[in-house]
């Protein structure tokens, strides 16, 4: 049985890092971040079967892609708790020269990070080439990505999407952090998507819903769910209904804080709802 303590725990901590993180450079993305903490703990720390070294070639392991890429302090800093690399070099985030640039690149070689991403709407299309790469190679181990809610308004995500269930793809689980809010507002403001779950399933999806996506006992259940429905000859679709800001009082129920930083009496507000846990770097 997974140990929900600690990573509720945890989950504390990394939102610790992804604020201060952010504050530092008075850049980033907090908001994405803070909504997706459950599930990136969880997923690095329960659900992915992967190895404690990396390299690139990936092979016998589980592998994750993030195609929304601008939510990079949250995946940084459970990187670096997962023992990537080490929690001190999250003071870096930001910086000229450092390999925590502001969406995650792989030119400086940063372990963990397999593709560079924030150009919106390609992630899908990795994680599929990489779900068939994995079945030419007799790997069975699965292959889980993260998209954007607002991402999906990209063209190239249906494509990609139609091709995965056309080529049988199903050793893929495709999670979309359906939070309802973008840079600009509101999704359905912005550019209304409807119904998203009937939209995968018409493209010929498994879609599984975690409602609460800031849970993590029902992302723990939702992501087994999910697991059980590979392998029968469609990919899976996980849609992860989040609270952008989660955590933080005065950051929540808003796409103000998409990418905004917080101010030092902000942090202070901030990290007060959030006492440490496991020690700050």
């Amino acid at each position: 049985m997974p140990n929900t303590q600690y990573l509720n725990d945890l989950t504390t901590q990394v939102r610790r890092d992804i604020l201060r993180m952010v504050h530092k450079v008075n850049s980033g993305h907090p908001g994405g971040s803070l909504g997706c903490a459950e599930f990136f703990v969880c997923l690095y720390n329960n659900i992915m079967d992967r190895k404690e070294s990396f390299d690139m070639d990936g092979i016998e392991e589980d592998l994750f892609f993030l195609s929304n890429g601008h939510i990079s302090p949250v995946y940084y800093s459970v990187l670096a708790r997962a023992g990537y690399f080490p929690v001190e070099e999250l003071n870096t985030f930001r910086l000229i020269d450092s390999r925590l640039q502001g969406h995650p690149t792989t030119h400086e070689g940063l372990p963990g990070v397999r593709i560079a991403s924030g150009s919106l709407g390609q992630g899908m299309s990795v994680a599929i080439g990489a779900a068939q790469a994995k079945k030419l190679n007799n790997d069975n181990h699965l292959i889980y990505s993260l998209h954007g809610d607002g991402e999906l308004q990209e063209g190239q995500n249906w494509e990609a999407i139609m091709y995965a269930s056309a080529k049988k793809v199903d050793n893929l689980i495709a999670a979309v952090d359906l939070n309802g809010k973008q840079i600009d507002g509101d999704t359905d403001e912005v550019l209304n998507m409807g119904n998203v779950k009937a939209k995968f399933e018409a493209f010929g999806w498994t879609v599984l819903e975690i409602k609460e996506g800031n849970n993590i006992e029902d992302i723990l259940k939702g992501m087994a769910n999910a697991k059980a429905e590979t392998g029968k000859g469609k990919p899976v679709c996980v849609l992860l209904h989040t609270e952008m800001g989660n955590g933080v009082d005065f950051m929540m129920h808003t796409h103000a804080w998409h990418g905004k930083a917080p101010n030092d009496e902000q942090l202070e507000s901030a990290l007060a709802q959030n006492p440490e846990t496991l020690g700050d770097y």
